[in-house]
């Protein structure tokens, strides 16, 4: 009997690492023409989990070189002054992205807050105008964390023209794009979520499987075919308050070919693509 061979993984920190020395460099560039690029993060409340996406992300953009501006406001916020605050950033020369960290409090309606600002400057990706762009095809911001696991497909050299890829899940911010990423680089793509009947009768066929649901161990090593890529989203807590994905590393690793650990997978490369975004928006305005 031969024994299983454990997955090779794709290191997120390793490859963000190696993204950040270009995008260094492309701001440096930026720089001695006189154009910062300008992050503006605004966040609106005391979620513990957003004040440490926020601080890593502000971190993230010292480091490149960049300008970023952080905007801390309390739960009560009304929305007219979050909104008035978008407006006022839109029309700030200065910042060429703007970054409303998500949940927000109740009271606020997150889609009203998200078509506010400037699709030039909408380095999330959330846009409708960037959801548009990127179904048909067409340059806009692509949302980071589907952007990010395409990065790391590229990274492994792995060509997805006839693959068949299986995407768990689908939210605006993962699911979907996701979908859409791939069904440009010609995969055949299947969207599975919670209305999905037997799932692992879907997974089984997949060459590529991208698991984004937020739910610990959804997808285990008997719903593997040995030697696929395994790209894991998830961000959750085990039983001993341990960080982990969707996906049963342990028993999956035996069986893929590829996968994303959790921590240092997906995580670091969500951060890169911000300022991949960002970069990239700065160049716009460079440009004209």
């Amino acid at each position: 009997m031969t024994l299983p061979t454990t997955a090779q993984r794709i290191d997120g920190n390793a490859l963000s690492s190696q993204l950040r020395g270009d995008i260094a460099r492309r701001t440096a560039a930026l720089r001695a023409r006189g154009l910062i690029p300008g992050l503006a993060v605004v966040l609106v409340g005391d979620n513990p989990a957003s004040h440490v996406y926020v601080r890593n992300k502000v971190k993230a953009c010292a480091e490149a070189g960049m300008h970023s501006v952080l905007e801390q406001y309390p739960a009560s916020m009304s929305q007219a002054d979050l909104l008035a605050r978008i407006d006022a950033l839109n029309r700030d020369p200065q910042i060429h992205g703007i970054l409303v960290q998500l949940p927000l409090p109740p009271q606020i309606d997150a889609n009203l807050v998200i078509e506010a600002i400037s699709p030039t400057k909408d380095v999330d990706g959330f846009h409708v105008a960037s959801a548009g762009a990127l179904m048909v095809g067409r340059p806009g911001f692509w949302p980071c964390t589907p952007y990010g696991c395409m990065k790391m497909l590229d990274s492994i050299g792995y060509s997805l023209r006839g693959k068949h890829a299986v995407v768990i899940g689908r939210s605006n911010i993962v699911g979907k794009p996701m979908a859409l990423m791939l069904l440009q680089q010609n995969a055949t793509v299947t969207v599975c979520h919670s209305g999905t009947a037997n799932l692992k009768s879907h997974t089984l066929q997949a060459d590529v499987i991208v698991a984004a649901v937020g739910k610990r161990n959804v997808l285990t090593a008997d719903m593997v075919k040995p030697g696929a890529v395994v790209i894991d989203v998830g961000m959750n807590r085990n039983d001993a308050g341990k960080l982990c994905g969707d996906v049963d590393f342990d028993g999956v690793s035996q069986v893929a070919g590829y996968i994303t650990p959790v921590p240092g997978g997906v995580g670091p490369m969500t951060i890169t693509m911000l300022l991949v975004n960002t970069l990239e928006a700065a160049e716009r305005v460079a440009a004209e």
